[in-house]
């Protein structure tokens, strides 16, 4: 049974250094969800100064300032439309906070503030989202931009990685003689659900040389534990959707 949306915006920021509790599990939604946005369970954005489920010797990014105010309004801004593209499923339309200029320059401007003077030289871009929001960051750090593409979408030679589906794979591409050896990258998306695809990106950069620094999202959906595919890899995250692992059949 689908329950009535709690629709509760509120900033995140996550830091932690503490062990994990003992595990739980974590039953996975049907390959129709594994993408972002698609979740058929109620939705809250929320706010949380540390997150103790976090593995040991792991960074978890942080803010400089947890109480930021651009970020309320950040999180007020992106909608939740039910049972989009089918019925059960609650979507998080990032297209109304594409609308509201203020809205969509301080996701851009908390970006540029925390990887600015970090020595970046490559931002790289997930389909289809992390196309919005890298290369606003790219110009403004000084890096290039480069695209990871979904198959047979890039018109030139191209490197793969592979990662796996619920029932099945898919794959990511990027143009060879994009990104040197030795260079730093930095991986944006939207949103990291079960971090298959950010996890695939990562791969594939340090196939060829180069540094991984950080992963960054918009939004992280935390229950579906996405940061567990990343290894040592950070990852910085603007908003937390918290969804109810348990509701998945």
């Amino acid at each position: 049974m689908i329950r009535t949306p709690s629709l509760l915006r509120r900033p995140f920021f996550s830091s932690s250094s503490s062990p994990p509790p003992p595990s739980s599990s974590c039953i996975l939604p049907p390959p129709s969800l594994l993408r972002p946005h698609l979740i058929s369970t109620p939705i809250s954005l929320r706010c949380s100064a540390a997150d103790s489920r976090s593995p040991p010797n792991r960074e978890m990014a942080t803010a400089d300032n947890q109480q930021d105010p651009r970020l309320a309004g950040i999180a007020s801004a992106i909608r939740v439309i039910p049972d989009f593209p089918k019925a059960g499923i609650m979507f998080q339309d990032i297209t109304t906070l594409l609308l509201d200029v203020k809205a969509f320059r301080d996701t851009i401007d908390l970006f540029v503030d925390r990887y600015k003077d970090k020595g970046i030289s490559v931002v790289a871009g997930i389909e289809a989202r992390g196309f919005i929001f890298g290369p606003p960051i790219a110009l403004a750090i000084g890096a290039k931009f480069v695209p990871l593409r979904k198959p047979k979408k890039l018109p030139g030679e191209v490197i793969s990685e592979e990662y796996s589906l619920e029932y099945g794979t898919d794959k990511i591409e990027m143009h060879v003689g994009a990104v040197q050896a030795g260079e730093r990258a930095l991986i944006v998306d939207d949103l990291i659900a079960t971090g298959g695809t950010l996890n695939a990106a990562i791969r594939l950069l340090e196939r060829v040389g180069v540094e991984v620094h950080e992963c960054a999202c918009l939004m992280e959906l935390p229950e579906l534990k996405g940061r567990d595919r990343l290894g040592d890899k950070p990852l910085f995250v603007l908003v937390q959707s918290s969804v109810d692992a348990h509701d998945y059949h």
